[in-house]
């Protein structure tokens, strides 16, 4: 039983308070401007999956899968884990619902919660709220750029801050295949100078090289053989027109070799949004091609293409999403014989006649009841007595006196108008 003491939220969790939430609510309103009318549909999958789905979809060799996964057993004995990302949770709805029946590509896009055990810091949490869309169902280029777009412009939008745009290419799980063994060669031949976790991962996945921090790891990748010149004619002539198409919209990119991403269902094009806002862990969000993903679940050979982005990490960079919190038209005050189920009544009374309304529930005087309908920004405020009810219009001061709250009613309109 926990002893007593002032309890606080679990390390690298967060309390969403209401004036993050109001900025919250504005970015999911750009998200749906943005996306419906882009032909992306609203999607949500749950919170738990079966931990298999990310094992096979993420890949067994990833941090995410090795490290970070929240993971139990239920009632029954099935492993389920709290789903670290959302990708490979869409991808079995779109195998399980029979979408792939549907006209391709399907679109879809999703807002919610995910987990990962690793070390909070600057706008990263063990629970955290990503935004993402995926198109599955084609291997156009055109969907590469307007995954890449939409994401730019939601950015944009929200007021980011010191954003670049990193672009790479993985190829075909073929050349991948190859280039992984002509890395692992050439890492093996500078084992020395790499990370113990490297070398610990060099026959499962030498890419990860790329993502290390280690300084003498870092030395040795800078010199490494480069993925995008083993690419073959076909992923070649993908990439160019993903950036072709980047160029014709005027959005700056930097080509970076080194773009691997930490999930290893991505195919050809990877993508990585930064802000130098956010300092060393600078990535807002990304994502890539996963054209082999539907098929490693079970289903047929599917291409597809999407991304995610911190909502947390959009926030930290974002200042044009201030949003006031929603002042009422009228607040219901209450002096002399007027009772609470007055206000109450009032108050119903000024909703169905289609006004904002807010009442006194803290027992103060007029007078500082008066303030609180300043400090909310009531525009008006009825003052209920025992021998009728006043008008106030607050940024005036002006009062009209009237018998009743119906007559009240048709003052506040024309007051309001």
């Amino acid at each position: 039983m926990a002893s007593g003491g002032k309890l606080q939220a679990p390390r690298g969790t967060f309390d969403v308070l209401p004036e993050d939430a109001r900025k919250r609510t504005r970015l999911r309103a750009l998200c749906e401007e943005l996306f419906e009318p882009a032909g992306y549909g609203a999607i949500d999958t749950p919170v738990f999956e079966a931990t298999d789905l990310f094992a096979r979809g993420v890949g067994e060799t990833t941090d995410i899968v090795q490290k970070e996964m929240f993971t139990f057993e239920d009632q029954g004995g099935r492993s389920l884990t709290l789903r670290p990302e959302g990708t490979a949770g869409v991808c079995r709805a779109y195998l399980e619902h029979g979408m792939h029946k549907q006209p391709q590509p399907v679109k879809l896009w999703y807002w919610g919660p995910f987990f990962r055990h690793e070390a909070p810091q600057a706008g990263r949490y063990r629970q955290f709220n990503q935004v993402g869309i995926e198109a599955i169902g084609s291997d156009d280029p055109s969907l590469d750029a307007e995954a890449i777009l939409l994401l730019y412009e939601l950015l944009d939008r929200a007021g980011a801050k010191g954003v670049r745009l990193r672009l790479g290419s993985l190829g075909t799980p073929e050349t991948r295949r190859a280039y992984s063994d002509e890395l692992r060669d050439y890492l093996r031949s500078h084992e020395d100078e790499l990370s113990d976790e490297v070398r610990g991962r060099l026959d499962a996945n030498p890419l990860r090289a790329f993502d290390s921090d280690h300084p003498g790891t870092q030395a040795v990748v800078k010199d490494a053989p480069k993925l995008l010149d083993r690419l073959n004619d076909d992923d070649k002539e993908h990439f160019s027109e993903v950036r072709a198409l980047l160029d014709d919209a005027g959005r700056a990119y930097e080509i970076d070799d080194s773009l691997v991403r930490g999930l290893d269902y991505y195919t050809r094009t990877v993508f990585e949004f930064a802000s130098d806002a956010l300092g060393a862990q600078s990535g807002v969000g990304g994502g890539g091609r996963y054209d082999g993903l539907v098929e490693q679940l079970g289903g047929p050979h599917t291409p597809g293409v999407g991304w995610a982005a911190g909502i947390e990490r959009i926030l930290l960079v974002s200042d044009g999403l201030q949003a006031e919190a929603t002042a009422p038209d009228v607040y219901v005050a209450r002096d002399g014989g007027a009772s609470t189920r007055d206000a109450a009544a009032a108050v119903r009374a000024l909703r169905e006649a289609g006004f904002s309304a807010q009442m006194e529930q803290a027992g103060r005087s007029l007078k500082g009841q008066l303030k609180q309908a300043d400090r909310v920004g009531a525009r008006a405020t009825l003052i209920l007595g025992g021998e009728g009810v006043a008008v106030k219009e607050m940024s005036s001061g002006n009062q009209r006196d009237t018998p009743d709250v119906k007559t009240a009613l048709e003052a506040l309109k024309e007051l309001l108008a």
